[in-house]
């Protein structure tokens, strides 16, 4: 019997400087996501939650907070970049370059810019990646650059959270098939 352990992210390792790594989930922002997150924020400019107020901007409707458009990608680069990593330690050079509205998907991809071992932290290194997050019609919308602290193979046991069940393995014998 083999156990196979669902996809847990990279170690500092699995980086190479060049490699590409497009996010499997693409994700469509709806109205309630832009306005609840606009509202949760406390964000009051009405672009993103007054459509009769926006039909009157240069848009001519909704706009989604920015926010949350950047929330979005940094969420979605997540499996692949920062599954594994202990912190956030830099993100900047955040530019919005095209305008994201209700029923735009977004996508996004990163490519790895650096990467070096941690002076004061052996069990990890440092991972910096180049972000960018593209609407359905390819148009990039946004980007950013990111550096994360990210654990080293080496502590794979250290970090496994995933409980022994009492009653011990899964097997067809013993569990429910």
């Amino acid at each position: 019997m083999t156990v196979h352990v669902g996809w847990q992210g990279r170690y500092y390792e699995d980086f190479a400087v060049g490699d590409v790594y497009r996010h499997p989930l693409g994700r469509t922002i709806s109205e309630a996501d832009n306005t609840w997150f606009t509202l949760l924020t406390m964000n009051t400019h009405p672009a993103h939650f007054d459509a009769h107020y926006a039909q009157r901007t240069p848009f001519g409707r909704i706009l989604v907070n920015s926010g949350l458009t950047i929330a979005m990608l940094l969420g979605q680069s997540v499996t692949d970049i920062s599954q594994k990593a202990i912190a956030n330690v830099a993100m900047t050079d955040v530019r919005l370059t095209h305008p994201v509205f209700v029923g735009d998907t977004l996508y996004g991809e990163s490519i790895c810019t650096a990467k070096r071992e941690s002076a004061s932290r052996p069990y990890a290194g440092l991972v910096s990646v180049h972000t960018r997050g593209l609407n359905g019609d390819g148009d990039e919308c946004l980007s950013f650059d990111r550096t994360v602290l990210v654990y080293k193979q080496s502590e794979q046991d250290t970090i496994d959270s995933f409980p022994d069940a009492k009653t011990g393995p899964l097997t067809l014998e013993g569990g429910r098939a």
